[in-house]
């Protein structure tokens, strides 16, 4: 049985084969944002005479404003076209990425970094709810995995670059770097936005306040129980798993005395995993298949948290963060591919929510985390969070056998 938005997409003009990798370019660009200050905090303290922990408040600021961005994009792009949105996003990121390098003080460097992660919000979400509107859903999953590739190189890229900078003591030029990199991306979107068949440029005609209205979609997808139940997975997914990972490195260093700086190169496997189901995803998707994939993920997390967690030597964090990204992004793929398909005719909305719950998942488990790592110690932390998520995607698998066909 076709769902119901794959035989109409079918008889539609193709898109053009440069649409997807612009929007990798564009969640590329995201990725460096999102981690490229961490790296540079110590460097961010002495510059501007602040405690480490205060000069920390550029990533959380960034933090809670891409969260909670999220859920104001997803209408919009509803409302004015999802590719458009991200290309007008993608100038946005420039211009704020521009107004944290040329910071004068440490509190303007704060608004800068609040207005960029804002702006960083719409990218990802809406670039996955658009790709839902286009590509026809047995085609979608790998489609989604390939265009991520762009975030998950972006998130490492970010951290070697502020690392070089801090080191370099020019902790301006990655910011430089970023607003030239979504200054060229959204000019491509946008001059690809002009040559999209009229169905990738589907907009929704709306009428009446957008406060009521971005509130009245939320309300319609909240009552359907299947985005109900993946909305519920992938925020306990990202409480269970980054609850634990925020802590990886400390455990490493306090368990087996591995400096930070390797600890931290470590952690970048777990990019490396998810760019080999990037790369493996057509296969992985055709062996596994959604139930597959979420229930053999959950397993692969579950036993790299452990691994890492009770090891007796440090090397075995090698596999384990290699695996552990391989384990998420199996079964974060397959919960994103049911975000673009849980409410169709509000896709913008539902992925936006998809990603909001999935960032608030993450805050709230970290911050449990870290009241409890010093009471219960790291290598609990790994196994409560071991546990978690695998009980997560086991029970999604489970679900998943008996998924409505017409979502």
């Amino acid at each position: 049985m076709k769902h119901p938005d794959e035989s109409a997409t079918t008889l539609n003009p193709p898109i053009p084969v440069i649409a997807v990798p612009l929007l990798s370019l564009a969640a590329f660009g995201s990725g460096i944002s999102l981690r490229v200050t961490d790296p540079l905090l110590p460097q961010l303290s002495q510059e501007f005479g602040v405690t480490l922990g205060d000069a920390s408040l550029v990533v959380t600021a960034f933090s809670v404003a891409y969260g909670l961005s999220q859920l104001f994009f997803g209408p919009l792009g509803d409302r004015y076209g999802k590719y458009f949105i991200v290309a007008c996003a993608a100038f946005a990121c420039a211009v704020t990425a521009t107004f944290c390098a040329l910071a004068t003080g440490f509190s303007s460097l704060l608004a800068a970094r609040l207005l960029a992660g804002a702006t960083a919000a719409a990218i990802i979400p809406l670039s996955m709810a658009w790709i839902g509107d286009v590509i026809p859903y047995k085609q979608r999953q790998p489609v989604l995995a390939r265009f991520l590739i762009g975030q998950i190189l972006g998130l490492s890229t970010g951290v070697l670059i502020g690392g070089l900078a801090a080191d370099a003591q020019q902790w301006r030029l990655p910011f430089f770097m970023v607003a030239v990199i979504f200054a060229v991306v959204g000019a491509g979107l946008l001059s690809l936005n002009r040559r999209l068949p009229d169905h990738a440029k589907r907009v929704r005609k709306v009428e009446g306040a957008a406060i009521r209205h971005m509130l009245a979609e939320f309300r319609q997808i909240a009552v359907l129980p299947w985005a109900r139940l993946v909305l519920a997975t992938v925020f306990l997914e990202g409480a269970f798993l980054y609850g634990p990972f925020a802590f990886i490195a400390t455990h490493l260093h306090r368990v087996h005395r591995m400096s930070l700086t390797s600890a931290g190169a470590l952690i970048m496997l777990f990019g490396f995993g998810g760019f080999a189901f990037a790369i493996a995803s057509s296969t992985l998707v055709r062996r596994l298949g959604e139930t597959g994939l979420s229930q053999w993920g959950g397993i692969f997390l579950a036993l790299s948290l452990v691994a890492i967690g009770v090891a007796p030597a440090w090397w075995w964090a090698i596999p384990g963060c290699f695996m552990a990204g391989l384990g998420f992004y199996m079964l974060h793929n397959t919960l994103q591919i049911n975000a673009t398909q849980m409410a169709p005719e509000r896709r913008g909305a539902a992925v936006s929510a998809f990603a909001s719950c999935f960032f608030l998942g993450q805050s709230v488990g970290v911050g449990i985390a870290g009241r409890l790592v010093e009471r219960v110690g790291t290598a609990n932390i790994m196994l409560i969070g071991a546990i978690g998520v695998l009980a997560v995607a086991i029970r999604f698998s489970r679900r998943l056998r008996v998924k409505p066909e017409v979502l």
